[in-house]
């Protein structure tokens, strides 16, 4: 029995071998550069990823080498008046002595080594995720030394959308109640006395809202955070101490000397108030810019400048930071609102000096509006807008 013998029309189905191997080749050689293509990109976007987790890791490392962490809520249930005698607060008498607290017959009382038990108002369900900050400002280059000067009392409110930015600023001589004295002073002067735990407990009860986190910072770290952005520019609404009114670029000493500047102004401490709020939003807002968030060394100056010397209470992670200044990334200059803290005129008490006087009826109503997270429909008609007296009640 012989062999069979195939069709030669099987190899024209199935083609040449070597022309196939050759067709193959060619098809290799064509596809070469677009895998070339390929492994540059994917090799790029690891490279992308490793660089962008590399910074961040060493944002991270910076912010938690620079910052601090105090109880500065008052987290020990106690705190002990002490009063700071090596800054204090201003103006002090001529004998550098600090304003007194004053008991409800008018007198100065004594409350040296007076133990105040700490509470939290509770959180309303309307108010979701929005948190309150309290920012102050001192002039104390190191607080393990001295507490220096509260001149600046801010309380910042962000709503639970992330969305809005209220900033309400107490005026320094706002005379209040001062937490577990039993008597009353200057806002301010709860801080001479006890530190940012005695301040938080004395300004929680007039608006009636926990504060989450507490953060502290000097003068020098706002110059040197403006300087790190190149400047900022600040909408100047009220000429004076050298600056015209309208938008104007500052460097960082512009700023502090914008800032201080209070003879000149129209209602002192009041004015100077709202320069202070100015040029904490324009600050807020340059950090937030895309003009900033994508310059990776802008951002990295910055944010090291910003950390330095900057002391927060225990609960406030470097992670929660980092998350809610993402959270922000939207945040543009109308979504930012100043407010004072309600006032009504100014008074010579004859024992604690000059003093602003606290509108009860309207610090109620900016407590409502916090308690729910409302801001957006708080009115405040009754804090005067020009001079020094108003409707008190």
């Amino acid at each position: 029995m012989g062999v069979e013998h195939r069709p030669t029309a099987d190899y024209d189905d199935w083609g040449d071998p070597d022309e196939s191997r050759r067709g193959r080749r060619r098809q290799a050689r064509r596809h070469r550069p677009l895998r070339a293509i390929a492994l540059s990109i994917g090799a790029l976007a690891l490279l992308a990823v490793v660089v962008v987790a590399g910074y961040a890791f060493y944002l991270q490392r910076t912010v938690s080498r620079n910052i601090s962490h105090e109880d500065l809520r008052g987290e020990d249930s106690v705190i002990t008046i002490s009063p700071d005698l090596t800054g204090g607060i201003q103006p002090p008498d001529e004998e550098g002595e600090l304003p007194p607290i004053v008991g409800e017959d008018g007198e100065a009382i004594d409350v040296d080594g007076a133990e105040v038990s700490t509470e939290t108002p509770a959180r309303s369900p309307e108010a979701g995720d929005a948190l309150n900050f309290l920012i102050i400002g001192t002039d104390s280059r190191d607080l393990s030394v001295e507490r220096g000067r509260s001149d600046v009392i801010v309380l910042m409110h962000i709503n639970d959308e992330r969305d809005r930015v209220d900033l309400v600023h107490f005026p320094r001589d706002l005379f209040v109640p001062i937490a577990g004295t039993g008597g009353s002073s200057k806002i301010n002067a709860a801080y001479a006395y006890g530190g940012a735990p005695l301040l938080v407990q004395t300004l929680q009860p007039l608006i009636d809202v926990p504060l989450d986190h507490v953060v502290m910072v000097n003068f020098e770290s706002f110059k040197a955070m403006t300087d790190a952005m190149g400047g900022v520019d600040v909408n100047v609404t009220e000429a004076g101490g050298g600056f015209s009114a309208g938008v104007q670029h500052m460097d960082g000493e512009q700023g502090l000397r914008f800032v201080r500047e209070r003879k000149s102004l129209s209602q002192g401490d009041i004015s100077r108030g709202e320069r202070q709020m100015q040029f904490v939003k324009a600050v807020m807002l340059k950090a937030l810019s895309r003009e900033t968030l994508t310059n990776p060394a802008r951002l990295a100056s910055f944010i090291d400048a910003a950390t330095t010397n900057l002391t927060v209470d225990e609960d406030l992670k470097v992670s929660d930071m980092r998350d809610l200044g993402f959270s922000m990334r939207e945040v543009r200059g109308d979504d930012v609102h100043f407010w004072q803290g309600p006032w009504c005129g100014i008074d010579m008490h004859p024992v604690a000096g000059s003093i602003v006087l606290m509108s009860e009826s309207q610090m109620g109503r900016l407590s409502d509006s916090l308690r729910s997270d409302s801001m957006d429909s708080y009115v405040d008609s009754v804090s005067p807008t020009s001079g020094f007296s108003g409707v008190c009640g």
